[in-house]
């Protein structure tokens, strides 16, 4: 082997989208099943059901039908929303996080049924947060204490992101401890996955290391925002302003650093990162209604025809089927 493959997938809850359209390109390009072109695939909250369902074998275009026919199951209208606080308050009080988890859930269990980690096809790394703890977590499809952990739940704790979802109860040996979206520490995994891949090459053989030299990255993002927030709110908004936007910024600002500590790392050849600016649709993580789906498709779908997005998937088309 003379390089190391990654591909690293972003979170970004229903702009997620985004990211399978590109990959369905990716795969039709590539004529066969993603998984075989990699050594290592890491995502974050929405990017690691596309981890995980790409690692299975699962087509990226199938990928793409999941988000437009389950993703108001997820993340439900106005309507379906407010009944659904209304029932919670007693249980969870006035200030319930947005959604009720069972759309999310339900979706996560069709999707991967009582598979495990131990079950992907690829070396996996999928990032949350453990709140009691007070630390990030990768749970590794290779690692013996995470192999029986169904994988919707793994895929559950990586989405809850805060007051979209509550928290995850996640039982890892002897111990259940909440979980929530990984985004807060790694929105962007590259940097993530390129240590690990390091490390992980680092226990092989002499003769069968990979130098950092002949890495491949390939990030995928879900579109970055481009709603400015006034010098007038950020000098104005207290918690209740912040509440929801605090979150946007947070996982911006770990997907920018990422970005810029992986093409530290990264030969410049060698690292491909997919991400648009979201001019032409919602850059919101939860509006699902049909509007914005197809909005989400058709900005995708014409930065994918855009002159360097075009050069770029022909460039990493050819650098993963290169032949050793």
């Amino acid at each position: 082997m003379n390089s190391y493959r990654i591909l690293s997938l972003d979170g970004g809850g229903i702009r997620g989208l985004i990211t399978a359209v590109w990959l369905a390109e990716l795969e039709k390009q590539l004529k066969k099943p993603i998984r075989q072109f990699f050594e290592l695939i890491a995502g974050t909250s929405t990017g690691s059901i596309l981890a995980s369902a790409l690692s299975l074998g699962i087509p990226a275009q199938k990928i793409v039908e999941l988000y437009l026919e389950k993703g108001s199951t997820i993340f439900p209208g106005t309507a379906s929303r407010l009944w659904s606080r209304v029932t919670r308050v007693f249980a969870d009080g006035v200030s319930a996080p947005k959604y009720d988890p069972a759309g999310l859930e339900q979706c996560l269990q069709e999707v991967f049924g009582k598979k495990t980690l131990g079950s992907l096809k690829v070396p996996t790394l999928i990032f949350s947060y453990n709140v009691f703890a007070r630390e990030p977590v990768a749970f590794k499809s290779y690692r013996e204490n995470f192999q029986n952990l169904p994988i919707w739940e793994v895929v559950r704790a990586s989405c809850s992101a805060p007051t979209y979802f509550p928290s995850m109860q996640l039982k890892v040996g002897q111990s259940t401890q909440p979980y929530i979206d990984g985004g807060v520490a790694a929105n962007n995994p590259s940097a993530c996955a390129v240590a690990e891949g390091i490390a992980i090459n680092s226990k092989e053989k002499k003769a069968d290391r990979v130098a950092l030299d002949n890495f491949v990255l390939a990030s995928f993002g879900t579109g970055s925002s481009t709603r400015p927030i006034s010098a007038k709110e950020s000098q104005e908004w207290g918690a209740l302003e912040w509440a929801v936007p605090i979150i946007d910024v947070l996982f911006d600002g770990s997907t920018d650093t990422s970005d810029y500590v992986a093409r530290q790392i990264v030969a410049d050849d060698r690292y491909f990162r997919f991400q648009m600016p979201l001019d032409k649709a919602y850059d919101d993580m939860d509006r699902a209604d049909d509007v914005n789906l197809n909005a989400l498709v058709g900005a995708a779908e014409s930065y994918l025809g855009s002159k360097d997005c075009t050069q770029m998937m022909k460039a990493l088309v050819q650098m993963l089927t290169a032949k050793a």
